[in-house]
C-alpha cells in the first residue's frame, strides 16, 4: 500500500501539473488543427516544427518558474498569484484574463458547432448547446473530480492522437516524407513560436489549484519542464499529421476533420471526433473552474461559501457569452485576429512580470522547505 502511495505522490508533483496543463490548453490551442496551421504550419513544414520546438521551451521556462513562484507564496487560483506577483495591478491580469477566456471558450464553441453539424446535420449551434451543458457539469462537480476526469481522458487522448498519426503516416506517409524533405522553412517561426505559447499560457491560471501537491523547488522545477513537453507533444503529433494535405490544409477551418475524411476510416473518425469533443469539455471546464476558484477564495476571505450551483451559473453566464462570439465571428477570424492580439498582452502583463518580479522573489529564497505567503 506505501508503494502505491509514494507512486501516486510521485504522479501528482510531477506529472499531474502537466496533465491539467495539456488538458485545459488542448481544445483552444490545437484539438482543432486551425491553432497548429495559424501559427506553425504557415511557416512551413520545417519552420513550423522549429516554431513548436520553441513554444515547448518557452512553456517549459514560463512553468517551471510560475510553479515555484506559486509553491513560495502559497498561490493556489490566479488571484492570490497575481496579488503576490502583481501587488495593487493584478486585476490588469484578470481583465485580460476573462477576455482570453471567453475568446478560447468562443473558438471550443465554434468547432463544437463546426463538428456536430458536419456529423449529424444539426444546426449549429446544437454543439455548442451541447458543450455548454457538458462544461457545466464539469464545473459543478469540483477539483477532485476534475483531476481524476483530466487524467483518464487525457490517456486516452494520448491513445487516440497516436492512432491518428499512425493511419496517416500508413495512408500518406510517402507525402508527409516528401513534405518534411522538401522542407520549406518560412521567416517568423521563432515570433509565431513564442506569440502561442504567450497566448496558451491562459492554461497556467488552470493548473495552479493542483500544485499544493509540490513541496520543493526541484519537483517545481522538473514538473514545470515536463508540462511544457507534455503540452506540445499532441500538438506535434496533430502537426504531422496535417502535412498529408499541406498546402490544401492551410485553408480549412477545422483541419482535423479534412485529415479524418481523407482517412475514410468511419469508426477512427467518429471515436476522433468524440474525444476531440471531449477535449473542448477539458479546456472549457478547466478555464471556468480556475474562475470559480478565484471567485471561491474571494468569499472564503469573506467569511462567505461559494455554493456548488453558482458555480454551474458562473459557467453558463461565460459560456453564453462565448457562443455569441462564436456565432458572430466564426473560427478561423476568432483565432488569426483575437489569439494573435492577446498574446502580446500576456507577455506584457504575465511573462515579462513573472522573470522580473517573480524571479527575483524566487532567487530570494534558498531553502526549498520555504512557504512564507507572498
Amino acid at each position: 500500500m506505501g508503494g502505491f502511495a509514494t507512486y501516486v505522490r510521485i504522479y501528482q508533483r510531477y506529472l499531474l501539473p502537466g496533465v491539467i496543463f495539456q488538458s485545459v490548453l488542448i481544445g483552444g490551442g490545437y484539438g482543432t488543427g486551425r491553432e497548429i496551421v495559424e501559427f506553425f504550419l504557415a511557416h512551413g513544414a520545417l519552420g513550423g516544427l522549429l516554431g513548436l520546438v520553441v513554444t515547448a521551451v518557452a512553456w517549459g521556462l514560463v512553468l517551471a518558474l510560475a510553479f515555484e513562484f506559486s509553491r513560495i507564496t502559497k498561490s493556489y487560483d490566479y488571484r492570490s498569484f497575481f496579488r503576490a506577483l502583481l501587488g495593487p495591478f493584478w486585476r490588469a491580469f484578470e481583465f485580460i484574463y476573462i477576455i482570453i477566456a471567453v475568446l478560447v471558450l468562443s473558438v471550443i464553441g465554434a468547432a463544437a458547432g463546426e463538428m456536430v453539424s458536419n456529423a449529424t446535420g444539426a444546426p449549429l449551434y446544437a454543439g455548442a448547446i451541447l458543450l455548454l451543458g457538458a462544461i457545466g457539469a464539469i464545473a459543478y462537480s469540483g477539483g477532485e473530480a476534475i483531476e481524476w476526469i483530466f487524467t483518464q481522458w487525457s490517456l486516452l487522448l494520448y491513445i487516440v492522437y497516436g492512432l491518428f498519426v499512425f493511419f496517416v503516416l500508413t495512408g500518406f506517409g510517402g507525402t508527409v516524407v516528401q513534405v518534411l524533405v522538401d522542407g520549406d522553412i518560412n521567416a517568423g517561426w521563432q515570433v509565431d513560436g513564442l506569440r502561442y505559447a504567450a497566448y496558451n499560457l491562459v492554461a497556467l491560471s488552470a493548473v495552479l489549484f493542483v500544485l499544493p501537491h509540490i513541496e520543493t523547488r526541484r519537483q517545481a522545477v522538473l514538473s514545470g519542464l515536463i508540462a511544457g513537453w507534455a503540452g506540445i507533444i499532441p500538438g506535434i503529433l496533430v502537426f504531422i499529421a496535417l502535412l498529408a494535405q499541406y498546402p490544401d490544409i492551410l485553408k480549412a477551418p477545422v483541419p482535423v476533420v479534412m485529415i479524418l475524411e481523407g482517412l475514410d476510416i468511419s469508426w477512427f473518425s467518429v471515436l476522433f471526433q468524440c474525444v476531440l469533443f471531449g477535449t473542448f469539455i477539458e479546456t472549457g471546464g478547466g478555464i471556468i473552474h480556475s474562475v470559480n476558484e478565484r471567485i471561491a477564495t474571494a468569499l472564503g476571505e469573506r467569511g462567505a461559501a461559494y455554493p456548488r450551483w453558482a458555480r454551474a451559473i458562473t459557467a453558463i453566464v461565460m459560456l453564453g457569452a462565448a457562443v455569441f462570439l462564436a456565432k458572430r465571428f466564426g473560427i478561423v477570424d476568432l483565432i488569426a485576429k483575437g489569439y494573435g492580439a492577446l498574446s502580446y498582452a500576456y507577455l506584457v502583463i504575465v511573462i515579462i512580470p513573472l522573470f522580473t518580479i517573480g524571479l527575483l522573489r524566487v532567487l530570494k529564497r534558498s531553502g526549498s522547505s520555504e512557504t512564507v505567503v507572498g
